[in-house]
């Protein structure tokens, strides 16, 4: 009996120090390692205490949703992404991609068009301006390449060195598959204004982006940008790129507005009342770019099923969709074009026009260049 007792004491023994050493390692790493960002300061929340969605000490969504995983339930659905094996969860070769060329895009003076790198990535060139929303040019959508997978593309249609100065970058929200630390590195001195929901910034300055040339938005804000309207409008979902500061930052998503089109990016959201809300104000859009993937019923009212996003453009009164948030990294536990067969069936029961460009494949917001390709089957 003694000897069981030692036994025992000394596992536990044992248990207790790798948990100590587990928490010690996973402080320093997050205080010292620049992916994590910026910590919102007391003396910073003062600040945010006029806005709705600014409650005590964190940000809210505007319809109640479940409470955060608990610290146990987010171990086992890690362990169940990582370990559980999903046919076709990732392309079986390299997406191919179609190129872009550095001097087009400098000196593109032509009608308004996108181009999307895969997941929620785009080039915006619209009235003389070029924009990018939610830069993520990283392989890894995560803070270390060892805590992700890699893209499902190779190569970038533009590789981020090569790009023109940009007029504007706008940010939906915090998490890295949306906001990457080592390319805003190199975009940072190419940049004249970065626009972002509230708090957001906090990680730019920690990168070294001035204040000045940082932007922080609330819902329903507009600001006027060189004959362009930027509107933070409300999205559904969380933020936080560590355990301890998750709602630390506002999420959103965005109107981007000109004299004569209107273009609607969700960021992420799950499906909710404010796409009608946002519709009635601002509809009809020429393009909404909505999230389609990453989904899970573990997670249903942070990401939207294929099924709720093409509903939701009918909500917001788009003349055309296109789903985003897919074909570029593995989030979730579904075949990686799941997506896209969903909602295109989805969109065709309901009658939305859809477009599904290949990445780098140019998208003029008035022609229908690419809705039949069904590239993806091609792998």
């Amino acid at each position: 009996m003694k000897i069981l007792k030692k036994i025992l004491k000394r596992i536990l023994l044992t248990i207790g120090s790798l948990t100590i050493l587990l928490v010690i390692g996973y402080i320093v790493f997050v205080n010292f390692y620049p992916a994590f960002g910026g910590d919102v300061s007391d003396k910073l929340k003062a600040t945010y205490e006029g806005s709705d969605n600014f409650r005590d000490g964190i940000f809210v969504n505007k319809k109640e949703v479940p409470e955060d995983h608990s610290f146990l339930e987010t171990l086992q659905i890690a362990r169940k992404f990582f370990f559980t094996e999903v046919p076709n969860g990732i392309p079986n070769e390299n997406i191919e991609v179609q190129k872009v060329d550095s001097a087009n895009v400098a000196d593109y003076q032509g009608k308004t068009r996108l181009i999307w790198f895969g997941h929620s990535t785009f080039l915006l060139q619209m009235e003389g301006k070029t924009i990018l929303i939610d830069p993520m040019f990283g392989e890894v959508p995560a803070p270390h390449p060892w805590l992700g997978n890699e893209r499902f593309s190779e190569k970038l249609p533009i590789e981020v060195e090569k790009l023109p100065s940009i007029d504007a970058v706008i940010l939906s929200h915090d998490h890295y598959d949306h906001l990457d630390h080592k390319t805003i590195l190199k975009l940072k001195d190419k940049v004249s204004r970065f626009y972002t929901p509230l708090a957001v910034g906090v990680h730019l300055k920690a990168w070294g982006v001035e204040e000045s040339r940082i932007v922080e938005l609330d819902w329903w804000d507009i600001v006027n940008f060189g004959g362009l309207q930027f509107i933070c409008t409300p999205a559904q979902h969380f933020s936080g790129r560590k355990l301890n500061n998750r709602q630390s930052t506002l999420w959103s998503s965005w109107v981007i507005r000109s004299v004569s089109e209107s273009i609607f990016f969700s960021g992420d959201s799950g499906y909710g009342p404010h796409f009608k809300e946002i519709g009635d104000v601002y509809g009809p859009f020429d393009l909404a770019m909505l999230e389609c993937g990453q989904y899970n019923e573990s997670w249903p009212d942070v990401h939207m099923f294929p099924e709720e996003t093409a509903q939701a453009g009918i909500d917001l009164r788009a003349k055309k969709i296109m789903p985003i948030h897919w074909g570029a990294f593995k989030l979730a536990l579904h075949a990686w074009t799941d997506p896209v067969e969903r909602v295109t069936k989805k969109a065709n029961e309901l009658q939305i026009p859809i477009t599904i460009p290949e990445i780098g494949e140019p998208i003029f917001l008035k022609e229908d260049s690419s809705e039949n390709n069904w590239w993806w089957r091609k792998e």
